[in-house]
């Protein structure tokens, strides 16, 4: 829905006086021979009337403006100054910087719209240690803590990933400071969230203005700009017939996307209520400004009813109905047209405009704390003396905001005696450094069988210049957890890292016999250790440790005495583990993967296992592929296998297998054994548009083929003695994580239903 619309109106005289004509009439032969006007920049010639272009908000029924653009490059009608509000001010900001409606359109069906009205940058794009945390089933949604209370964000989203696509979009023109020199003069309308006036951007930086328009509150996180905390333009001039006018133009094109109020029979629940209030602030101001509109003016209503403003994933029917809408106006708009010479002469000059990126002769960082003002100058040092490649400096933002703890990490070009730089503009975390993050996992089988673990997870950010980490982990449920772990990088950007960490965990264990649980331990551990590793970029880890295990288990449920048992009912233990491992990460999601690689080749050696002399070791290995074709299609491919090469009697050191897509027919844990391995082959296929994340979840629908068992002997390990398993499933990619409803088959007829919330493979 789009944000709230109401303003104080301001309404500047018309310029089409008698008056203001002849004076546009005597300066003609001054635009025609090239002066440095705002005119100048339009395809205006001698007595052709002057076209301005209103685009109003909508959200993603703004996707339709590109439909209008384009019938009207079809139609050879110029455009000679364009003002915009929310996503109009988007989309008039990217045509009024040189691009084409059919690059917009491009731009459009490209995005990856979840990606883009989410804040962290592309998982595969995220440093490691950002990855290793989405193996939690921890809600991606941080709450900050600071003087010991809750901190919630200024806005769902603060629009770092819009922000980027937007700047990279429109660096042709950074060098531009006035919105008239544009190739298409333009006027962005936001709204000043402290006084609650109309604020008409002209000037600065083209990417803050657009942002700033469609900052919707309590969506998007304000924009500060010029002193100001800058909102939705919506709230005050949804849409902006006056500033359009007062741009000095003769006739009007105004593209009405607005929410339209609902029938009576649908006002039916809270949030429709509260969406009607809205629309009616909206439609009263638009209304007003409609009334200014005059005979020769024309206005387009695309024909969207009640698509919803959050509708991104709909692109091509928001194009289509935007274009028919300008079509069905095809004999007005016809009259504003120019000859194709003279198109051909306007777009020339639109393009005249735009320009390569210069040379970086400086680099400052701007608010930035200064923890990072040392880590990014040193980050983009090396680009001094370099004509900029947005594709290295998107690479680096991306990087250093990809370790979290900014909220934003922008940048422009910024001139200073005749040279230009790159500011850097780092906004540390408004609810941070300090943040928590809560989880849920459930899962039930249909069959009274139920289990759940609630989490949470305290990070302290930034406690060492080089970006230290302490991190205290707490569960409870069927597992009961309490661990913390000091993460310090040597040096900022090598990649050497050194980790103590602890904990103490209570866990159940069942052990069943065919489908029927036999008995069931509860293992309880106190750990404590050291790793030290390195990281490579973002996407591998080599890692070595040592940690020493205390504890004890009990039989909780079941007979001592039962010879059937093959694990003694109590025991103490204490080992000393080495372990050293390899990482490689790639995914690009990881709960619906649809690109990338993920794999893990781990040696780990337990000394003094069970209170005595006895040594075991164990190799384990995991793979993950992901291929996705035709957008919605994915097949995905998963191996994991390991080995106790001296074994032990102890349930601790038994590899598990059974539940969903660890042989989906059989019932968790029924196999135990010293060796084990498994592959998997998954289908998914996308069925719901998915177009915001949050507000429309991608739906999938699936199947599984899986193969796999335990032996208690390596030899034993043989194609013919496999379980083959499949499963078909419905999954949602929710906000509190991945959702399956699903069913598993086994080839000895045994069968399992699951829901589950959470982490599967």
């Amino acid at each position: 829905m789009q944000a709230p619309h109401v303003r104080v109106a301001w309404i500047l005289l018309s310029l089409a006086s008698p008056m203001m004509v002849a004076a546009q009439q005597a300066a003609a032969p001054q635009l025609a021979a090239g002066a440095s006007t705002s005119a100048s920049t339009s395809a205006a010639v001698p007595h052709r009337l002057r076209i301005g272009l209103v685009l109003s908000g909508g959200g993603a029924r703004g996707i339709a403006h590109v439909g209008v653009l384009e019938m009207l490059e079809k139609l050879h009608v110029p455009i000679d100054a364009i003002a915009g509000t929310s996503m109009g001010a988007v989309v008039g900001g990217l045509y009024a910087s040189g691009l084409s409606p059919d690059q917009i359109e491009k731009t459009l069906r490209s995005m990856n719209w979840q990606e883009a009205f989410r804040d962290r940058p592309p998982r595969e794009d995220l440093t490691l240690r950002r990855k290793q945390e989405d193996e939690s089933f921890l809600v991606n949604f941080p709450i900050g803590i600071k003087g010991g209370k809750p901190v919630l964000p200024k806005g769902l989203i603060e629009g770092q990933s819009l922000t980027e696509v937007l700047r990279r979009l429109t660096l042709p023109v950074a060098r531009i400071a006035s919105f008239d020199d544009l190739p298409t003069p333009f006027r962005a309308v936001a709204t000043d969230l402290e006084s609650g006036q109309e604020v008409v951007i002209g000037s600065g930086d083209l990417t803050s203005a657009m942002r700033a328009s469609l900052s919707a509150p309590g969506v998007f996180a304000p924009v500060e700009r010029g002193g100001r905390l800058l909102v939705d333009g919506g709230i005050s001039d949804n849409v902006p017939v006056d500033v359009a006018r007062a741009m000095g133009v003769d006739v009007l094109i105004v593209v009405d996307v607005g929410f339209p109020l609902l029938p009576r029979n649908k006002l039916n629940s809270v949030t429709a209520i509260s969406n009607q209030m809205v629309a009616i602030l909206i439609r009263r101001k638009s209304q007003q400004e409609l009334s200014h509109l005059g005979p020769n003016d024309i206005l387009i209503r695309p024909a969207l009813g009640d698509t919803s403003s959050f509708d991104f994933g709909n692109v091509n029917r928001l194009l289509g109905v935007g274009a028919d809408a300008a079509w069905k106006m095809r004999d007005r708009l016809a009259a504003l047209a120019v000859s194709p010479a003279q198109y051909a002469a306007y777009q020339a000059r639109r393009q005249g405009l735009r320009q390569p990126p210069p040379r970086i002769d400086f680099v400052k960082v701007q608010t930035g704390p200064n923890v990072y003002s040392q880590p990014i100058e040193k980050l983009f040092k090396d680009l001094v003396g370099k004509r900029l490649d947005p594709d290295t400096v998107g690479q680096r933002i991306t990087t250093l905001y990809g370790e979290g703890g900014l909220d934003t990490l922008d940048y422009r070009l910024v001139p200073q005696d005749g040279q230009y730089g790159l500011l850097v503009d780092a906004r540390g975390n408004s609810i941070g450094p300090n943040y928590m993050r809560l989880g849920l996992s459930l899962q039930d089988d249909f069959e009274g069988d139920s289990t759940y673990d609630a989490a949470a997870r305290y990070v302290m950010s930034d406690i060492t210049r080089t970006g230290g980490e302490w991190v205290t982990d707490a569960e409870i449920g069927q597992t009961e957890l309490l661990s913390t772990e000091v993460f310090l990088p040597l040096s900022q950007f090598s990649g050497w890292f050194v980790m103590p960490h602890t904990s103490i965990e209570s866990r159940n264990l069942p052990f069943l016999i065919g489908q029927s649980e036999r008995a069931q331990y509860r293992v309880h551990t106190l750990d404590y250790g050291l790793d030290a590793g390195k990281e490579f970029g973002n996407w591998g880890e080599i890692r070595a440790g040592v940690y020493q295990e205390e504890g004890y288990s009990r039989l909780t449920i079941g007979d001592p005495s039962d010879p059937l048992l093959p694990f003694p009912a109590y025991q103490t233990f204490g080992s000393r583990t080495y372990f050293s491992r390899f990482s490689y990460d790639t995914l690009d999601d990881i709960n619906f993967p649809h690109s990338g690689e993920r794999a893990s080749l781990q040696w780990s050696g337990a000394r003094n296992v069970v209170g005595g002399e006895i040594n075991s070791n164990q190799v384990t290995l995991d793979f993950l592929a992901a291929h996705t074709w035709s957008e919605r299609n994915t097949l995905a491919l998963s191996v994991s296998g390991g080995s106790t090469l001296n074994r032990v009697t102890d349930l601790r050191m038994e590899f598990p297998l059974g539940g969903f897509l660890d042989l989906s027919g059989l019932r968790q844990y029924s196999l135990y054994g010293p060796h084990y391995g498994i592959g998997r082959l998954l289908f998914y296929r996308n069925v719901g548009r998915g177009g915001t994340g949050d507000f429309d979840v991608p739906i999938y629908l699936g199947m599984s083929l899986e193969a796999g068992n335990v032996w208690q002997d390596m030899s034993d390990a043989k194609f013919t003695n496999l379980h083959e398993d499949a499963s078909v499933f419905l999954g949602l990619d929710t906000f509190l994580g991945p959702v399956y409803l699903g069913t598993g088959y086994d080839d000895h007829g045994n069968q399992e239903y699951y829901l589950f919330l959470g982490r599967t493979f």
